[in-house]
């Protein structure tokens, strides 16, 4: 119904950058929401950041003035600017939108496959 594919992980050193985006396809009727969450071993699944289609955005206070998230509705993308990276920012960052298809009229939550983003010396 809705595929995300996520870009953009990797190995980085502490206090640099990394972009991950995110594309949605499939038969998609409306997105409302596209963010990012984050998962480290050991620790639940958090929110990083969203945004909605109308542009309003949160982001996880540890990340704020750092991460910047931005989506173009067109395309059905998002992205993930990720700035001064420090090493707890390392977990595997899930793609995520919730969206309404042609062939499920209720609101749905997707998820990317996960792209892992190590912050290492």
């Amino acid at each position: 119904q809705v595929q995300l594919v996520e870009s953009g992980g990797g190995l980085v050193q502490p206090g640099g950058s990394l972009r991950l985006s995110c594309a949605a396809s499939g038969s998609i009727l409306s997105i409302y929401v596209m963010g990012w969450y984050r998962q480290a071993p050991g620790k639940q699944r958090e929110l990083v950041a969203d945004i909605t289609s109308g542009g309003v955005i949160n982001y996880a206070d540890s990340v704020k003035g750092r991460f910047i998230i931005s989506r173009d509705n067109a395309k059905n993308t998002v992205a993930l600017q990720m700035n001064s990276l420090k090493p707890e920012d390392t977990a595997v960052y899930y793609c995520n939108t919730k969206a309404s298809t042609r062939w499920v009229s209720m609101v749905g939550n997707y998820w990317g496959q996960g792209t892992q983003v190590t912050v290492s010396s």
